[in-house]
This record gives structure tokens, C-alpha cells and sequence, in this order.
């Protein structure tokens, strides 16, 4: 347990267990005006999601051997939903929602990203070259997606370096902080000197317990009286101030709320659906808040699809799609189009061979979604990989592909539209620099 995790279980524990110590709250805030804003949306994928099936080869040879190779997972041709903008490709059956998005240029993929210390190859790879540590491990895999370092012992992620950095020049009078998670905490999201807030999906205003009335107004005022004890030991005093700016950040955040008109978008319920819309809300208020700049983390699982995967995937993906289109459609309600970019991330992708249960394992390389009126979408960026077990992009010989393009590349295009300066690069991604492109071309 890392200090930040302890300090946030003590904190629970010291109110009973009320759930407010943490800074929740529904916004639900008049769109207005905000001077050169921007904010980053990942949606993290955990489990490691399927990008073989996800996007496939759609052209006669291209499905052929695909096809061939998946086997049982192989998705049936005349199920799958070519892309006029991209016609040799097309998407999973599930997700019609975003076809319209890549055609009309709003969403771009990017193919075969992976954690990467340095540009592999597969002789490369074979023959013992720098490598992430503790490939195929979800734990370890999900940590260096989200701190873009060596390995996942980097306490910091690049969402929260990018706070340390833009923070002071952004938002220096910002009333929350400049990073917001839906889905609890990660490492994603910790700076070594910015934290950021935690907000609960659908929860108005701030503190909550499982009593009702006096019992939990009694029960919240004690906790919050605690907080002006000094105790003399430092963890403790660093968990009172954690807590006091948890309470802090829920009255800000409702009285956000007050007397604003709800948003006419209609997402889907539940899930990422729910975690979008609170997103959304959150950007509805961003001049109350005082940002110009914000970053946001959404998280949905369970893709780790060691059997029945394809009925497990369809499922995860319907909700997915809607989610994502419901977004960039609230976006458009908002004006903010042009100042909001998604993305997704995930541990990584699976095994192009099938295993005996009707699944597929661990893999590495992964294709991913950036959506946005800023992106330059309509295309395929990266390198696709050549569908082969023991090919040139395999890491053995089950199709388990290795990256041609580094998340930290990935992380890097989209940093830089965000504010990060050529000199801070080096400070957000530590590994850059051994790679020689450092923006890939999809955002404008």
C-alpha cells in the first residue's frame, strides 16, 4: 500500500467510513465561455482489450489471412463495419456508433502501440534488447501505460507530470484541481506536486453515509471537526489536509450545481456512459472553476477475455461505442469541440492465436481510438502489423505483436496539444528522447 492509498484509507476509517471524504459531486452547470481551454479524456480499457477484433483487415487477402489465423475468434466478414474513409479496414459489429466519427474525420486510430523503452524489433527482441519490464502483466502493464516510464515503480503518472508542469501557467487560481478521475484512483493522475480529485459518478454535492439524516449530519460533522486536531505526526497531518481539501472540493463542486440547466445530451446509462456524462458536466462549469486546462480519467473492464470472448467483448464494446459518441456529441452541445480530445488506453492487446477455451491471452502491440475536433481523423496512423505467427512483428509465435509505435509517442502527440513545451518533454516522458518521433501527426 503506497502512502497516497493509506493516507486515503485512514481518512475513511477516521469518519466512519463516510464516503464524502473523498470530493464527489453531479455537476450540472451552464456552458460558458473559457479563454484558449483544452482537456484530455482517457478512457482506459482494463483487462487488455482484443484490438485484433476491435479493427480487422477488410480488403480480400487482408481478412483472408486474418480470418485464417483467428480461427474460432475470427468475426464474420459481413458483420463487420467498413470505414469509407478507410476502406480496407473495418470495426467490430458493435461499434456502429463510431463509423460516422471516423468518416467525418472526428476520430482517428492508431495502430500497434505498446510500452516500449526503446524502438524494438523482433531480433531485436529475441536477442534480449531493452524492453519494458514485466511484459504481459496486467498490474505491471496498466502502471507503465499510465506513468510512460521504464517500468511501473515510476510513482508519478504523465497525467500528473503534465499537472505538475501546466498547472502554475494555466490554472493558477483554479478552484479545483487540474486533474479529475471518474474511476478512482491511479497512477495516472498522481503529480509529485499536484493530486488530483476523485468524483463519483452521479453523486450530487458532498458528504454521504450509509445512515440517513441527523445520524450522518452528526457523523460528518465529527469527521470534519477532527480535521482541526494537531496531532504532531506528520502522516497524520498529511491526511487531515488530504481530507480537508476533500471537503473542500465537494462544496465547490456543488455549489456549481445551482440553478443551471442540465445538459440535452442523452448517454447511456451506467458504465462509461455515466462516467462521460459526469465529465461532461465537469467541462459545463469550467469557468466557475477557474481552468483553462483539464485532464480527465475514465476507466471500464473486464477485458481480460481468457474465454468466451466473443460474447464478453460484444458486450463491453456496446457500451462502449454509445459512450463515446454520446461525448463528442456533448461536446458539441458545449462548443468545445475543438478544445476536448478522448482517447483510449489499455494494459494490452491479446493473442492473435485463440487458446483452448474459446478465448485469447496475453499480447502486447494494441490499436487505440482519439477522438476530437482537433483531431486529424478519417485515418490510420502507426503501422499495422503483418498478420503472421513467428512474423516479422511477432513476439514468439502466437501473434503477440510488438509495438511499432510507443505509448510514450502516443502519450507525447497528445501532450503537446495539450501545452507541453518542447522543454518539458524531457521532464513529463523520460524515455523520449530514444525515440526519434515525438509527435505522430494525428492531432492538429
Amino acid at each position: 500500500m503506497n502512502r497516497r492509498s493509506f493516507v486515503r484509507c485512514a481518512s475513511l476509517a477516521a469518519a466512519g467510513n463516510i464516503a464524502g471524504l473523498r470530493p464527489f459531486g453531479m455537476l450540472n452547470a451552464m456552458a460558458q465561455g473559457t479563454t484558449d481551454y483544452k482537456a484530455l479524456v482517457c478512457i482506459f480499457l482494463y483487462g487488455g482489450n482484443d484490438a485484433n477484433n476491435m479493427l480487422v483487415p477488410f480488403d480480400t487477402q487482408g481478412y483472408a489471412k486474418y480470418s485464417s489465423l483467428r480461427g474460432p475468434l475470427a468475426l464474420p466478414q459481413n458483420q463487420l463495419l467498413q470505414m469509407g474513409a478507410l476502406p480496407d479496414y473495418a470495426l467490430h459489429p458493435s461499434l456502429s456508433d463510431l463509423v460516422p466519427l471516423v468518416n467525418s474525420g472526428a476520430m482517428a486510430l492508431v495502430a500497434n502501440v505498446g510500452t516500449l523503452v526503446a524502438p524494438l524489433t523482433r531480433a531485436t527482441y529475441l536477442s534480449n534488447g531493452s524492453k519494458p519490464s514485466n511484459l504481459f502483466s496486467h498490474p505491471d502493464q496498466q502502471q507503465e501505460w499510465q506513468n510512460a516510464a521504464v517500468s511501473g515503480a515510476t510513482p508519478t503518472g504523465w497525467a500528473g507530470r503534465i499537472s505538475d508542469a501546466l498547472s502554475p501557467v494555466y490554472n493558477p487560481g483554479a478552484t479545483i484541481p487540474l486533474i479529475t478521475s471518474v474511476a478512482g484512483d491511479t497512477l495516472f493522475c498522481n503529480g509529485a506536486s499536484t493530486s488530483p480529485v476523485a468524483v463519483s459518478p452521479g453523486n450530487v454535492g458532498g458528504a454521504s453515509c450509509s445512515e440517513s439524516g441527523a445520524v450522518c449530519t452528526t457523523r460528518s460533522n465529527a469527521a470534519q471537526a477532527m480535521l482541526t486536531f494537531n496531532s504532531g505526526v506528520s502522516l497524520v497531518q498529511a491526511d487531515d489536509d488530504i481530507t480537508s481539501n476533500a471537503y473542500k472540493y465537494a462544496k465547490v463542486l456543488s455549489d456549481a450545481t445551482q440553478s443551471l440547466p442540465a445538459l440535452q445530451t442523452v448517454f447511456p446509462a451506467g458504465g462509461l456512459g455515466a462516467q462521460l456524462k459526469q465529465v461532461a458536466q465537469i467541462i459545463q462549469a469550467r469557468s466557475a472553476f477557474g481552468v483553462k486546462r483539464q485532464i480527465f480519467f475514465c476507466g471500464i473492464g473486464n477485458f481480460d477475455t481468457h474465454a468466451g470472448q466473443l460474447a464478453i467483448q460484444a458486450t463491453l464494446l456496446s457500451g462502449i461505442g454509445p459512450a463515446i459518441a454520446a461525448f463528442y456529441q456533448a461536446t458539441q452541445e458545449l462548443g468545445v469541440t475543438n478544445n476536448v480530445t478522448s482517447f483510449t488506453m489499455s494494459d494490452f492487446s491479446r493473442t492473435l492465436q485463440p487458446n483452448s477455451n474459446s478465448g485469447s491471452d496475453h499480447g502486447w502491440g494494441s490499436h487505440h481510438f482519439v477522438l476530437g475536433g482537433s483531431v486529424h481523423g478519417g485515418a490510420l496512423y502507426g503501422t499495422y502489423p503483418t498478420l503472421a505467427f513467428g512474423g516479422p512483428d511477432d513476439s514468439g509465435s502466437n501473434g503477440r505483436w510488438i509495438p511499432s509505435t510507443a505509448s510514450v509517442q502516443y502519450a507525447s502527440t497528445l501532450a503537446q496539444w495539450f501545452g507541453v513545451s518542447q522543454a518539458q518533454l524531457a521532464t513529463v516522458f523520460p524515455t523520449l528522447s530514444a525515440f526519434s518521433t515525438q509527435k505522430l501527426g494525428f492531432m492538429g
